[in-house]
């Protein structure tokens, strides 16, 4: 995990989204106190797996 300050990730933006296409996540801070995170709107977003729950699940005989 990268952190930067404010005025570095206004004048590397471009560098800073590539890290974070790479899997990167990168802390902005203003005065060394982190304030933002960027990561990748994909990596937020869990990816589902239709019947990942087969088994597990049991609907009684009285629903």
């Amino acid at each position: 995990m990268t952190q930067v300050n404010i005025h570095e990730a206004k004048t590397r933006l471009s560098k800073l989204i590539e890290l974070v296409l790479n899997g990167e996540e990168i802390i902005i801070a203003k005065r060394n106190k982190p304030v933002a995170k960027l990561v990748s709107i994909n990596s937020l977003e869990p990816k589902r797996k239709i019947g990942s729950a087969k088994g597990q699940i049991t609907i009684g005989k009285d629903f």
